[in-house]
């Protein structure tokens, strides 16, 4: 082996040599071009020569990624220049950044494997030829090391090997912002938890309705999870299947969270404005004791309502409720005590309110139904389900907004729509209609701090509204 090298680092000195003398007599564009050549050289004849006769390089598994460590090479001409030359290894593994403070040595490896479903960190290991015998013995008495056995499908783990191929660390993430480092030590393991620090930042949304508050809330830079928390804010005033129109606006300030100077999430929506048909309606929200967030008109009113105005998001009312209607499958005139929301087969149906299932399951040309109870004097009714939610059975208890079933097409229905009526004392109402009971407005001995908050937000709504408004011109 060792004259093969000496043959190599010969060829090399050879190469630079030449390249060195056409930076001296060339141009600038025609020296660049030489160096550029000899770097070239200089990197393929450094790995040539990193690489054992005896070593098998395998191609790693379809769900491993292999990154080479830091090279660091110095090499010196034969005008007696030192060459320093850094080949990169994975991006992560430095002083500052790294998966581990401490940093690779030379002639060590980061791999990176994607967990697979029903993978155990035994399989795991065992991709790269690394036991487990001595983690679990760590794991055994120290009861912490145990999560590292508890994976799940999509996490990367980061595991470092030395030259002779024993585990040096293993990283566990555990979420986004935290990750666990099991770190070798003679004799044993050393265990230890990273916290990233999280930034938060307020982000501003305006928008207009062109063709849903989906679609158009997308466009303005809104999540899914945001839009349908907009959805919820305003649910018990606004009744998104019906009524909204082309040039409702929405605005919207809410918290982003960084680490590291990057995006991690997007944070709740702190405030947030809809003009529906011309009217305005705001939400300020406020954080109990607890972190949950509860929403207030701006003079502390609550926007909750004892109802929501519809069993269905983002849905269309495709039936109304009448006095007289003709049955498109008796034929015959009749009351529709209730109102029909179309939506696909299998969309969430929610309870409007909380309260305790009186009954469910299979009610003449209904087909699957749920009737709830909710106090002394309400009662709501859901029928032409597909299914019903598998936790909620007769005399359960549930909350507002809660899945109780899903969209379908049983008993007496010419399409896939879920129909909903409303009683008050037995007697029905049209729940598009009805005015229902507002919910306990903010504490007193929290309207103070609230007020000055409302005071804060509602400014910044302000402005952006005029943005949209001058954005519309």
């Amino acid at each position: 082996m060792l004259p093969v090298f000496n043959k190599i680092l010969s060829r090399l000195r050879s190469r630079i040599y030449a390249a060195h003398s056409a930076v001296r007599q060339t141009g600038l564009h025609r020296s660049r071009k030489a160096w550029l050549l000899s770097m070239a050289a200089l990197l393929t004849t450094v790995t040539i020569a990193s690489i054992r006769p005896s070593e098998v390089i395998l191609p790693p598994p379809a769900d491993m990624i292999l990154m080479p460590p830091i090279q660091v090479v110095d090499v010196t001409d034969s005008h007696g220049e030192v060459i320093h030359t850094v080949i990169p290894g994975y991006p992560g593994e430095s002083m500052a950044s790294g998966p581990s403070a401490s940093g690779p040595t030379t002639g060590e490896r980061w791999s990176h494997v994607r967990v697979k479903r029903g993978d155990t960190l035994g399989e795991v290991l065992a991709q790269l030829n690394l036991g487990t015998n001595d983690i679990a013995d760590f794991a055994r008495t120290h009861t912490e090391a145990r999560e590292l056995y508890r994976l799940f499908p999509g996490q990367i783990l980061s595991i470092r090997t030395d030259v002779a191929g024993q585990l040096v660390e293993l990283v566990y993430p555990r979420n986004e912002l935290e990750r666990l480092h099991l770190l070798r030590q003679n004799p044993g393991f050393e265990l230890t938890e990273e916290k990233q620090i999280v930034e938060t930042r307020l982000a501003y949304v305006t928008g207009t309705i062109q063709d849903s508050l989906f679609a158009d809330g997308q466009n303005a830079g809104l999540s899914d999870a945001q839009i349908m928390q907009l959805a919820d804010i305003f649910g018990w005033d606004i009744d998104f299947a019906q009524d909204l129109r082309v040039g409702d606006g929405f605005s919207v300030v809410h918290e982003e969270n960084f680490s590291a100077h990057q995006k991690i999430n997007d944070g709740p929506i702190l405030a947030a404005e809809f003009v529906n048909q011309g009217k305005i309606y705001r939400a300020i929200g406020y954080r109990d004791v607890d972190g949950t967030l509860n929403y207030f008109s701006p003079d502390g009113m609550s926007l909750r309502r004892a109802f929501l105005r519809s069993p269905v998001k983002f849905s269309h009312v495709s039936s109304r409720f009448s006095l007289g209607r003709f049955h498109p499958i008796l034929k015959t005139w009749r009351a529709h005590n209730g109102v029909d929301y179309r939506a696909a087969t299998g969309t969430p149906i929610m309870a409007t309110a909380s309260g305790r299932v009186q009954f469910l399951g299979i009610k003449g040309g209904y087909g699957n139904t749920i009737v709830l109870k909710h106090g002394g004097s309400y009662s709501t009714l859901y029928a032409h389900l597909s299914r019903f939610q598998p936790k909620v059975s007769v005399g359960s208890y549930v909350q507002q907004g809660q899945i109780i079933g899903y969209v379908g097409q049983t008993g007496l229905a010419t399409g896939p729509h879920v129909h909903y009526e409303f009683q008050v004392d037995g007697a029905h109402r049209n729940p598009l209609t009805f005015h229902f009971p507002q919910a306990e407005p903010i504490r007193a001995e929290q309207k103070k701090e609230f007020l000055q908050t409302a005071q804060i937000l509602s400014r910044q709504l302000d402005q952006l509204s005029r943005t949209a408004v001058t954005w519309s011109r």
